[in-house]
Order: structure tokens, then sequence, then C-alpha cells
């Protein structure tokens, strides 16, 4: 496939990966640009065909990922709901009732309580879909205007 492309096969190629960042501007612009550009060169060049489904089916698997990690803290916030009305929600006092460790952390500092250990994990969680969505577009954008075929990780094939 990458014996005779040509430099607009690769130019194409590489921009269906960068257009991806068009989220950041355009509300689910990851998904409409590169889906028009991908329609509209598919049936021309299979350089195009492949890398347009790599980078929609990488997109779409992030966007999974995304809401399963919302979902995910969402029992978490279930279960402190009861807590909002008791008076001493606001402190880490009672953190060893919830676990067998012991844990007492008698800070004034934190203003904030327990509920949100949850909101910080899936915090971090979305922050490390953020940056492996960045590292590995900019990576495809590169190895495809080179004229390389790039396969994302952790991508679920929804476009075959």
């Amino acid at each position: 496939m990458t014996e005779s492309l040509t430099k607009h096969e690769r130019n194409l190629s590489a921009i269906i990966h960068a257009s991806t960042f068009s989220k950041y501007f355009i509300p689910f612009g990851n998904f409409i640009l590169p889906l028009i550009l991908w329609t509209a060169n598919k049936k021309e060049y299979e350089f195009v065909d492949y890398n347009g489904k790599q980078a929609l089916n990488f997109q779409i698997s992030m966007l999974l990922y995304s809401i399963i990690a919302g979902l995910i803290s969402i029992p978490f916030f279930i279960g402190f709901l009861p807590d909002l009305f008791n008076g001493d929600f606001f402190g880490f006092h009672r953190l060893s009732d919830y676990n067998n460790l012991n844990i007492h952390l008698s800070s004034d500092d934190f203003r904030f309580g327990r509920w949100l250990w949850p909101a910080g994990i899936t915090g971090v969680l979305q922050a490390g879909l953020v940056i492996v969505n960045v590292v590995y577009t900019i990576l495809a954008t590169i190895r495809t205007n080179e004229g390389q075929t790039f396969k994302y990780p952790f991508t679920i094939k929804f476009i075959k």
C-alpha cells in the first residue's frame, strides 16, 4: 500500500488525522471533519480509506472510554449523597469509616470532603485519555505524512 503513494494521498491522510483536533474549536469536530474528508476520498485512495477508518475508530473509542470513566464515578457520588446533609461532610475526619486502613487526616486546610475523591480519580483518567489522544494523533499525523501506515492502540474497530 505504501509503495506508490502520492503526496496528495499522504497529505490528505495526515489532514484527516490532524482534523480530529478540531474538537477543541467545533463540537464533535473530531468526528465531523474526518468523516467528511474520509467519505469524500475513500473510494479514490486506499491509503486515505485506511487512515480515515483508523482516525474515526480511535476517536469513537476515546469517546467510549471517556464515557465509561465518567460512569465509573457515578456510584461513588450516589454513595456520598446521603452525607451531604451531615454537618461533618466537609472534613476528612470520617474517612476511616469507609476503609479499614484507619487513615486519620485531621487538617483544617482541606475545605472539601471525600466526595472529591471520585472526581479526582475520574479527572486523572480523563486527563490520561486526553494525553493519549493528543500524543497518538500527532504520531499518526506525522507517520502518515511520511507515507507509513499507522495503527492506533486501544482502538475498537467500529468501522471495518
